[in-house]
């Protein structure tokens, strides 16, 4: 007999986990609140690790594709002061497969494949223990009952609720992303600044950081400490000399504050915000570094959902490798008694790597954007090939 396994969430994690338990020719399916794949943006670029997105995708039988998708000229990394110096400029190797980046959206679509999701299916409840199985609620007002319901539905889950009270908090840390389009010809200073990957210049408690994307596309981070509310009072928050608080809708309006934020900086520096397109808003927000949950039956997260974290390349890998792993010990299950078991057991095992991971990104946060810029800089000669 077949269980009843339902994915909420149409991210990296649950359709990781479906494409996987599909391969293994067991039944899943897929419920996203979004109305289609194109409903919003996807995001930007991701680094996919050998050994953990790369493996992920090798248990889905994906691996091929990938590599014939990514970039592995994407791994270049720039660093540069606020005056335009470089101080370090790591190129990558043409043989180079360690962490080749691919846009998200790519990945998404290359994940989907055959698999049955069901579209504009919002979960708002999810209850565990009933007499059919475990509940889930959505917010057409129709209810289902599964075997099996994993929780990938991101950092604002609602499936988290049936685990754990556990909620983000705010790490402290606020990006403001915009983007550039067609950057080799309209912008080709900006172009040859950033090179194949990307760029990095880090300040006092700031940083702008440009990533390649594919056809391209740039997206740029301005990052900076402040206290969640910082718009609505720039002086007294941000020392900008502006009382009036700031409307995060009104694109002029932020790019005049971030170029005052960032006043001093180099000039082809400051062209990154100059020429942006749009500007988002992000509160950068994380999980409780060691979060756990008491095992219940029939529930489980993955990713976001149970192990946000500061966005330092590793969350979208840790995700997709737990999506895989899940699945192939739900589909190497004995028997329908043991399927409580291995979930169990899958967590125990992610709790252990999620913590240690959260540990280094939450560290690395506080060496990234900090008093001190030569934190930064230590940073990335550790991590980077000589």
């Amino acid at each position: 007999m077949r269980h009843r396994i339902a994915v909420i969430g149409g991210g990296l994690a649950g359709l990781t986990f479906a494409r996987v338990l599909h391969r293994h020719g067991h039944p899943v399916t897929v419920l996203e609140r979004d109305p289609s794949p194109d409903a919003r943006p996807p995001g930007g670029t991701l680094d996919l690790h050998e050994k953990l997105g790369q493996l992920a995708l090798d248990k889905a039988g994906l691996l091929a594709r990938f590599q014939a998708l990514s970039r592995p000229e994407g791994q270049a990394m720039r660093i540069l002061a606020t005056d335009g110096t470089v101080l370090r400029d790591w190129q990558s190797r043409p043989d180079e497969s360690a962490n080749p980046e691919i846009d998200r959206g790519q990945l998404r679509d290359l994940l989907l494949g055959p698999l049955d999701v069901q579209w504009g299916r919002g979960a708002t409840e999810v209850v565990p223990g009933t007499r059919d199985g475990v509940l889930v609620r959505f917010a057409d007002g129709r209810q289902e009952t599964f075997d099996l319901v994993i929780g990938a539905d991101g950092a604002w889950s609602r499936v988290r609720p049936a685990l754990s009270p556990a909620t983000p908090h705010y790490t402290g840390v606020t990006l403001i992303e915009t983007s550039l389009d067609d950057v080799d010809t309209r912008h080709p200073g900006l172009a040859r600044l950033i090179g194949d990957g990307s760029m990095a210049v880090y300040g006092v408690n700031r940083a702008l950081v440009a990533q390649r994307n594919s056809g391209g596309h740039v997206k740029v981070y301005a990052q900076f400490r402040a206290p969640l509310d910082w718009h609505t009072d720039l002086d007294r928050h941000m020392g900008l000399n502006r009382r009036a608080g700031l409307d995060l809708a009104d694109a002029e309006a932020v790019r005049s504050s971030l170029l005052a934020l960032f006043d001093g900086w180099a000039a082809p520096v400051l062209d990154l915000l100059r020429h942006g397109t749009a500007f988002v808003h992000r509160p950068l927000y994380a999980l409780p570094v060691s979060h756990t949950w008491a095992h219940v039956p029939g529930v489980t997260l993955l990713g976001d959902a149970a192990h946000l974290m500061p966005p330092l390349g590793v969350g979208a890998n840790l995700a997709m490798l737990e999506g895989a792993e899940l699945a192939e010990s739900v589909a190497a299950a004995p028997g329908p008694g043991d399927l409580d078991e291995v979930v169990h057991a899958f967590e125990e095992q992610m709790w252990a790597r999620a913590g240690g991971w959260a540990k280094i990104t939450t560290a690395g946060l506080e060496r990234l954007v900090s008093p001190d810029p030569a934190e930064a800089l230590a940073l990335f000669d550790e991590v980077q090939p000589s």
